[in-house]
């Protein structure tokens, strides 16, 4: 089977079934679909299923782009130099080589920036407005959805939001019909009629009480929004839904609203004031950051997280003086230069500890958290090393993303028996650290949690715990249900019982010298011996059948290496920069290892490869493996598969 185009970048015809494709007819039907000619060298049957039409044509000014399905056409934009300006007329078909197409679609960015363009008309053809399809249009005034449209893309009509950047908006309406959308109580803004979200809006807008979301960048770059009034029917604000409407002034919103997505209201300048009702948990990244003029903010006593950067610059924030700022009930940032020999004391009642509050503060040594602490932001005490030790109370549920990433000097934590969770890298590099327990309540805990911990020599899940282990007394942390160690240690023997070591299960463990994997463990993960310096030698057993990208990566001290019969893949970069290898033994047939590219990039090509003599020719013919410049067929069959040798 086979899918030609012409020279033309079109077929003049489109056909299928079986062809006889002759020397002298070749030029005719083109090159293959991949853009490389055909040689007329011999005669060529094939099953032709599909012409490509993947082509552009302009009419009266527009591009359109035809369709996989080589009957319709997208309107993509318009030739550089000639944007539209006035009225746009987008018609229901066009003709081009005395083809008629219909048109269904606009395509992503069709109109960017065409400030002059002051209205347009959408058949009822088009079915789907892509991306950002009218961006910057800030010349248009109204918009009219047809019935047709089932799928309207974010940022359809500007900067990223769907009238964003269409600052002279003042009219948007679906037609009545609409099987997807509507424009209810002449609101002046599209609604996704299942979800009840407004995904976009214009200056004009007014919300009704029915909606329960206001969608992702909805009223993006209004400019002309002055005032807004949220409904409380609204549970929700989604990310960067009022970004830079610098013409709003105050806002407030109800205590029907939950939560308040990243930049929901990043770089409104003119914002003076806002009050956050008493159900809002949750304020996400950046949500007021760069609101100059906002002088007065009130949060309701129910926020329990605040991301990072939400307040950052903005009057309130800076007129505060230095020290630990608190937002509501959370200690939202340090601010200054925290002096050396520092001490903190949370104040009673404190709910929270936001994203990156005591970030990089070299001065603490020591900080005490009570006990109405429910979440520890993420890297809220990252790079604060002189933090020595920490007692997480058993009010915490959750230890954030990097909470106490590269926390050098701490020497010692204790997690309380509330936590669930234990972010992705939480104690990250805190190299000091030399016992760890993990009480029965955890049932989360996320890659990298104790990563480049090279100092530690235990580590113990309680025994309770419904989800993870330390059997045997193995010093690591074993996912009981997947028999998978998932984090371990210089001191870890790992378990017969094992059958997966995890992804980064013992990343930047430099104090590893050595290790012994069991044979019932049948795969070795993504990075689980990355960086392991101390490595120098490790016999991988012929139970595994998988190394994962970057398993051995930078084990600089690794001087040889077997690779069992059983393995029949092996992951990219899997021993990139093992640059002490001298011996490897590979026992494969190199023809049913799939490996990644740079398996061995960095690895002196000098090293002696040891293969089995059947193999020697495969393995010198064999991508990845040729670059090797001394190898040997020398091995014996110990333990070898013979299904596999087949």
């Amino acid at each position: 089977m086979a899918t030609f185009r012409t020279d033309k970048g079109r077929p003049d015809i489109a056909f299928s079934g079986q062809y006889t494709i002759r020397p002298w007819n070749i030029a005719n039907i083109g090159r293959w679909n991949n853009g490389s000619n055909v040689t007329p060298a011999f005669n060529y049957t094939y099953t032709i299923v599909q012409i490509m039409k993947t082509f552009e044509f302009t009419v009266d000014g527009v591009r359109y782009s035809v369709n996989d399905d080589n009957k319709t056409v997208t309107v993509a934009g318009y030739p550089s130099g000639n944007e539209p300006t006035g009225h746009l007329i987008i018609p229901k078909s066009v003709t081009y080589d005395g083809i008629s197409y219909p048109v269904t679609s606009i395509g992503d960015m069709a109109f960017r920036g065409c400030s002059g363009l002051t209205s347009v008309t959408i058949p009822n053809s088009v079915t789907s407005i892509g991306g950002s399809a009218f961006y910057g249009c800030s010349g248009l005034t109204s918009v009219t959805i047809p019935n047709s449209v089932t799928s309207i893309r974010g940022g359809a009509f500007g900067g990223g939001a769907a009238f964003g950047s269409c600052s002279g908006l003042t009219s948007i309406k679906v037609e009545s019909g609409n099987s997807v959308y509507d424009s209810r109580e002449n609101c002046n803004a599209i609604i996704e009629t299942a979800t009840n979200t407004l995904i976009t809006g214009c200056k004009n807008t007014i919300i009704p009480n029915s909606i329960t979301k206001i969608g992702y960048q909805a009223f993006e770059h209004c400019s002309g929004l002055t005032s807004v009034t949220i409904p409380n029917s609204v549970t929700s604000i989604g990310g960067s839904a009022f970004y830079g409407c610098n013409g709003l002034t105050s806002v407030t919103i109800p205590n029907s609203v939950t939560s308040i997505g990243g930049s929901a209201f990043y770089k409104c300048t003119g914002l003076t004031r806002v009050i956050i009702g008493n159900s809002v948990t949750y304020i996400s990244n950046y949500a007021f950051e760069y609101c100059s003029g906002l002088t007065s903010v009130t949060i309701g006593n129910s926020v329990t997280y605040i991301g990072v950067g939400a307040f950052d610059d903005t009057a309130w924030y800076n007129n505060q003086p230095d020290g630990l700022v608190y937002a509501g009930l959370l200690a939202y940032k340090y601010k200054g230069t925290m002096p050396s020999g520092t001490s903190i004391v949370l104040k009673e009642g404190t709910k929270g500890i936001a994203d990156r509050a005591f970030e990089d503060c070299f001065g603490l040594t020591s900080v005490t958290i009570p006990n109405s602490v429910t979440e520890i932001g993420r890297y809220a005490f990252g790079g604060c090393n002189g933090l020595t030790s920490v007692t997480i109370p058993n009010s915490v549920t959750e230890i954030g993303q990097g909470a106490f990433y590269d926390c050098s000097g701490l020497a010692s934590v204790t997690i309380g028996n509330s936590v669930t969770s234990i972010g992705k890298c939480a104690f990250y590099g805190c190299s000091g650290l030399t016992s760890v327990t993990i009480p029965n309540s955890v049932t989360s805990i996320r890659q990298g949690a104790f990563g480049s911990c090279n100092g530690l020599t235990s580590i113990k899940v309680e025994s309770g715990n419904s989800v993870y282990d330390s059997r045997e007394n193995c010093n690591a942390i074993i996912e009981t249900a997947t028999n998978t160690l998932i984090s371990g240690c210089k001191k870890t023997i790992i378990p017969n019982s094992v059958t997966s070591i995890g992804d980064g299960a013992f990343e930047h463990c430099t104090g590893l010298t050595s290790v012994t994997i069991p044979n019932s463990v049948t795969s070795i993960g993504d990075g689980a011996f990355e960086h392991c310096t101390g490595l120098t030698s490790v016999t991988i057993p012929n139970s595994v059948t998988s190394i994962g990208y970057w398993a051995f990566c930078d084990c600089s001290g690794l001087t040889s290496v077997t690779i069992p019969n059983s393995v029949t893949s092996i992951g990219d970069e899997a021993f990139r920069d093992c640059s002490g290898l001298t011996r490897i033994d590979a026992y494969p047939n190199p023809k049913k290892v799939s490996i990644g590219e740079d398996a061995f990039d960095g690895v002196p090509k000098d090293v002696t490869l040891h293969v089995l003599p059947k193999y020697l020719s495969a393995y010198q013919r064999a991508r990845q493996w040729k670059r090797f410049t001394n190898i040997k067929g020398d091995l014996t069959e110990i333990g070898a598969s013979t299904s596999m040798d087949r």
